[in-house]
């Protein structure tokens, strides 16, 4: 799960180093899994999906997509052109680039599991509000670290004038945010670690047997995630972006909800051979006959309400008087013999 950085004399060629020689049949493996997570759940993680999705076609760049998308090197994290020409398409679309099938299949997995948990547990328009927020943020820290080492202390080659790529900054904020507060134990290679202090143990872990990654994107990455807990823990009120996100999804999904609602009041209700719903004085059918409490169209061999148990006399109805000598039934009353009909 790497956030794996080339030389830019590598010209952002896939597959380089330890990504590249394990790339064979990890997408379709990929595929599986995420299918297999989705069809477990109850409640699909739109969010979630979206960013798989997003992550996939960019890497995959099929025809109807790839003439709309830059190139790897276009869109590479550099700090220096990112300052010099303020850059901001590399400041915000290398994460969503990948090297290699390997670093694509670790980086999704990981956003997979983590994605799941946090959107499920949070709502969607607070989880695409989070992963926005420490994508910049993330982002941001990289770039004021490489350039630091670089004032503070003329280090340059290693972080300044280098190319990244990846998801997995983010993916180290969410696992920052995802562990903030548990109390249980992690194991990384073998290792026991208290899941709170998992992402400082795997930052340090990927550096020392993992070759070609950033040990400054994920730094940034869960600076990000501290960064955020205390933003969200220093601020009382509703998240601004979230609020934005909600709002953006009702103005959407708006016509939808209202042709719902239209083919819902349209629509009658029905159960059994009968229909309930109607008040209106409508043509009944030869051998039915209407309950006028519930509104039930029942078959004239039977001489109670199937629905409310409302008694026949002759072609007219009369309530039985076992429950009401009014004629009259309440909307509870014809709940309660509902319930009572049907088992309910």
């Amino acid at each position: 799960m790497a956030w794996y950085y080339y030389n830019r004399r590598n010209n952002g060629g896939g597959g380089g180093g330890a990504w590249g020689r394990l790339s064979k049949g990890l997408l379709p493996l990929l595929a599986l899994q995420a299918a297999s997570e989705f069809h477990r759940i109850g409640r699909k993680p739109p969010v979630t999906a979206g960013l798989l999705l997003a992550n996939s076609l960019i890497y995959l760049r099929p025809a109807f997509v790839d003439r709309f998308l830059p190139t790897l090197y276009e869109v590479s994290f550099n700090p220096h052109l990112i300052l010099k020409h303020g850059d901001l398409k590399r400041f915000f679309l290398s994460p969503f680039y990948h090297v290699g099938d390997a670093h694509l299949f670790y980086n999704m997995t990981s956003l997979l599991w983590k994605g799941i948990q946090l959107e499920t547990s949070m709502g969607s328009p607070q989880f695409a509000s989070m992963v926005a927020a420490l994508l910049g943020m993330s982002q941001g820290i990289t770039l004021v670290l490489a350039r630091s080492l670089l004032l503070f202390f003329d280090y340059e080659a290693a972080y300044y004038n280098q190319f990244s790529v990846g998801f997995s900054g983010v993916l180290f904020a969410m696992k920052v945010v995802l562990n903030a507060h548990s109390d249980e134990y992690a194991y990384l290679h073998g290792i026991v670690v208290p899941a709170r202090h998992a992402a400082w143990a795997e930052l340090i872990l990927i550096q020392l047997f993992v070759p070609g990654v950033s040990f400054l994107g994920h730094l940034g990455g869960i600076l990000a995630g501290l960064l955020y807990l205390h933003l969200r823990g220093s601020y009382s009120g509703a998240d601004p972006l979230t609020v934005f996100i909600k709002k953006a999804v009702d103005f959407v999904s708006w016509p939808v909800r209202v042709i719902q609602r239209f083919l819902s009041f349209q629509r009658p209700r029905t159960s059994g051979r009968g229909r309930v719903g109607s008040s209106q004085a409508t043509a009944v059918p030869s051998g039915i006959w209407r309950c006028p409490t519930c509104t039930y169209d029942n078959s004239s061999s039977v001489d109670v309400c199937e629905m409310c148990s409302t008694a026949r006399r002759g072609s007219g109805f009369t309530p039985s008087h076992r429950y009401n000598r009014t004629g009259d039934l309440s909307a509870e009353e014809v709940r309660r013999r509902r319930l009572e009909r049907f088992g309910g």
